[in-house]
C-alpha cells in the first residue's frame, strides 16, 4: 500500500530538504503532537534513490536535536520501499509550542504555515499543559546561575544549601540537564540577556494624566530585584505622613505598604511572560497604577477575584518559589489583603493588561523627603540604631551572630530587636534555624 501525505505524514525527496523538514516536524507537533517524516519519497509516495549512511542518520538526529525546541527524541531508522532505501523519522511531543530555528508553524492539510504572534499566543492558551515558568530554556546554561542568589533564596526559604545543581533540581528548576525559564528569570546573573521583558518601567507624572512627565526609570534584573525596586520606587514618590506612638514616631505612607507590596508581587507572579511587554508603574497626582501584561488567567473575571477571592496562577512554579521565600503567604490571599488595607483599590482588565489602581490621599500632610530608613531611625536610641544599621549591612543575620559581631549581650540585643520589630523596622524571614533579620 502506497503511503500518502497527510496532516501527520510528510515526504521529502532527500536530506537536502532538511531545513524544510524541520518546519514540518514543528508544524505537525503543534497540531497533532505526533507524526512521521520520510526522506526519499516524492509527493506521490514513489521512492527516490539516495545514498543513506550512518552519517546521514547522525546529521538528521543532530539537526533535530539542536534546531527543534523544546527538545524531542525522534526514532530514526532506514526502511525499504520497492527495494529502495528510505529514512523514516517518527516523533512525538506534548510540550507545545514547538519551534524550528526559532519560528513556529502549524500543519494545514499537507502544508506548513508559519504562525503569527496572535496565533502563537492562542496556541499557548489552548494548550493547558504548557506553563512558561516550568518550560525548559535551551539557551541559558547552568553557568549563568548566580550562586549568591541561590544561597540568599535558601536562607530566606530555610533550605540547607549544598550546591547549585542539587538545590535547583529539588525545586524543579533543573530538568533533564536543562534549566527552566523560572530558574533563569529568578537566579540568572543577567536574566535580561535571555528575556527582553525581564524589566520594569517606572514613571512619575505631574498631573492626573501623562501629559507632563517628572521622572522615568527602567530596571533590569531577576524577579526578586524587580519586586524590590518597584516597591522602593513607589515609596520614594508618594507622600509619607507621620503618627506618634509613645516616644516613637512612625512614618505612614499615604498608600499602605503591605498593599503596595502585594500588588507588585501579584503583577510579577501572574503576568504573561510570553508577551514582550513588561510590568510598569505609573505614579500620578491622584493615583498609582501597576500594570501587568496578560490579563486574568484561566477564564477568571474581576468579580471572581474581588467578591469570591478565587485565584488561578499562570506561573505556578514562580508563585511557589516566592511563597517559599516568604514573599507571599498563601494562595488566594492577595486580593483580599489589598482590599483590606486599601478598600478603594480598583482592578481592571484593559487590552490584555491587568491594572491595579491605588487612590492617593491629597489631604495627607507629607513629611520632607528622606532616605528610606531615616524616618525609622529618628526617635530610636543610638544603640538600637546601630543594630538597625548593622542588619541593613548584613541582611539575613540571626540574633546569635549579631550578638557575636557587635559584642552586645544576647539578652540586651534580643530586647532591642523586639523593639525594632514592634516598630516594623525589621522583619524575620526563613525558618527558626536558618532564617535571619532584614530591614523592611
Amino acid at each position: 500500500m502506497k503511503l500518502k501525505e497527510t496532516e501527520t505524514i510528510e515526504f521529502k525527496k532527500s536530506t537536502a530538504e532538511l531545513n524544510d523538514a524541520l518546519k514540518s516536524i514543528s508544524a505537525i507537533l503543534n497540531k497533532h503532537q505526533k507524526g512521521e517524516l520520510f526522506f526519499g519519497l516524492k509527493n506521490d509516495g514513489s521512492p527516490v534513490k539516495n545514498s543513506v549512511s550512518e552519517k546521514t542518520l547522525r546529521d538528521i538526529s543532530q539537526s533535530i536535536s539542536t534546531k527543534i525546541e523544546p527538545k524531542i527524541y525522534p526514532t530514526i531508522v532506514t526502511t525499504t520501499i520497492d527495494e529502495v532505501d528510505i529514512i523514516r523519522v517518527s516523533f512525538e511531543g506534548s510540550h507545545i509550542p514547538y519551534s524550528a530555528e526559532g519560528r513556529y508553524f502549524i500543519r494545514v492539510a499537507d502544508e506548513d504555515r508559519q504562525l503569527s504572534a496572535a496565533e502563537l499566543k492562542k496556541l499557548i492558551i489552548r494548550n493547558k499543559n504548557y506553563r512558561w515558568d516550568s518550560a525548559v530554556n535551551h539557551t541559558a546554561s547552568s553557568k549563568e546561575i548566580d550562586i549568591k542568589k541561590v544561597k540568599e533564596f535558601c536562607r530566606l526559604a530555610g533550605i540547607t544549601f549544598t550546591n547549585v545543581r542539587d538545590v535547583l533540581e529539588s525545586l524543579n528548576l533543573y530538568v533533564d540537564e536543562t534549566l527552566t525559564n523560572a530558574a533563569v528569570i529568578l537566579f540568572a546573573k543577567n536574566p535580561y540577556k535571555y528575556f527582553f521583558n525581564a524589566r520594569l518601567m517606572c514613571a512619575v507624572f505631574a498631573s492626573d494624566n501623562t501629559a507632563s512627565i517628572l521622572d522615568q526609570k527602567e530596571f533590569h534584573g531577576d524577579l526578586f530585584t524587580l519586586i524590590r525596586e518597584a516597591e522602593l520606587y513607589i515609596l520614594k514618590n508618594i507622600h509619607i505622613g507621620m503618627e506618634v506612638e509613645g516616644l516613637y514616631r512612625n512614618d505612614v505612607p499615604e498608600i499602605n505598604q503591605e498593599a503596595i507590596r502585594e500588588a507588585i508581587i501579584n503583577a510579577f507572579i501572574h503576568r504573561d511572560y510570553t508577551e514582550l511587554d513588561f510590568v510598569s508603574l505609573n505614579v500620578f497626582k491622584n493615583r498609582v497604577e501597576i500594570r501587568s501584561p496578560g490579563g486574568l488567567f484561566g477564564g477568571l473575571q474581576i468579580r471572581d477575584i474581588v467578591k469570591r477571592h478565587i485565584s488561578k496562577r499562570r506561573n505556578e512554579l514562580i508563585a511557589d518559589l516566592l511563597s517559599r521565600a516568604h514573599y507571599v503567604e498563601r494562595k488566594g490571599r492577595g486580593i483580599s489583603l489589598i482590599l483590606g488595607k486599601e478598600p478603594k483599590t480598583k482592578f481592571e482588565e484593559i487590552a490584555d493588561l491587568f491594572i491595579t489602581t491605588f487612590q492617593r490621599k491629597p489631604d495627607l500632610i507629607p513629611q520632607p523627603k528622606r532616605g528610606i530608613n531615616e524616618g525609622v531611625n529618628e526617635g530610636i536610641s543610638e544603640g538600637i540604631k546601630s543594630i538597625l544599621d548593622f542588619i541593613k549591612g548584613n541582611p539575613g543575620i540571626n540574633a546569635v551572630k549579631l550578638s557575636e559581631e557587635t559584642n552586645i549581650p544576647l539578652k540586651t540585643l534580643e530586647r532591642w530587636v523586639r523593639s525594632l520589630k514592634k516598630k516594623q523596622a525589621i522583619e524575620f524571614r526563613g525558618s527558626r534555624k536558618t532564617g535571619g533579620y532584614f530591614v523592611k
